[in-house]
């Protein structure tokens, strides 16, 4: 084998090898900041913390993620990918444009939201709490909330494409429906606080939903 082809080879390999050494790091500096957080409060977790648990250094945290309301942030858009190989959003986008009725696409909908809420709520709860005395999470709290109402506008405009919605109601107040079922706040109340499965939350949401939005 020619030296240059063999150079170029162990150049494309080792750029390969540090990719998957720098996403396995990557994952491991948020499971351990969510775990700290989530345990200890965003007050009580300094970078520094987060970077020796995880075996790193505070300078790669603030070069990858911009300190820790950058890991925040990096930890929910994590969250919102879901569990599955295609991220949560991308199913969710798939299946509002299939050939079913609003029945079946909020039965859909529920199940992603139940993949997704048990990542995502503990987060969002965390922020909030936080956000009155960072200004840096409080202006995250403003972005994640406006995304969110965002999210719930386009599905609303979704579902009144598919039969079987009521038509009494405007697409915003299914916007407002759908935001207020999935709402952080909810999950926590029934699952984290009353210590319902998420198999029982995911039912609570399609009955509420369906007897809210479609037609008897």
């Amino acid at each position: 084998m020619d030296p240059a082809h063999r150079d170029v080879k162990r150049r494309r390999y080792d750029a390969s090898r540090r990719r998957a050494e720098a996403a396995r790091t990557h994952a491991q500096v948020l499971e351990v900041a969510e775990r700290l957080l989530l345990s200890n409060g965003y007050a009580a977790t300094s970078v520094a913390a987060v970077a020796t648990a995880a075996g790193v250094s505070a300078e790669l945290i603030y070069k990858v993620f911009g300190g820790k309301a950058g890991l925040v942030r990096e930890i929910q858009r994590r969250g919102l990918l879901g569990a599955g190989p295609v991220p949560a959003p991308e199913r969710s986008d798939a299946v509002s444009a299939a050939d079913i009725d609003a029945r079946s696409l909020l039965r859909e909908w529920t199940r992603l939201s139940t993949e997704v809420a048990p990542r995502v709520a503990p987060i969002m709860l965390l922020v909030r709490s936080a956000a009155a005395a960072d200004a840096d999470l409080a202006d995250l709290l403003e972005q994640m909330a406006a995304q969110r109402l965002e999210r719930m506008a386009l599905n609303a405009e979704r579902l009144t494409a598919h039969a079987g919605v009521r038509r009494d109601l405007t697409v915003e107040q299914i916007r407002d429906v759908m935001w207020t079922y999935t709402s952080p706040d909810l999950y926590d109340l029934l699952v984290g606080q009353r210590g319902w499965t998420v198999d029982q939350y995911r039912d609570f949401l399609f009955r509420g939903l369906s007897g809210q939005l479609l037609e008897s």
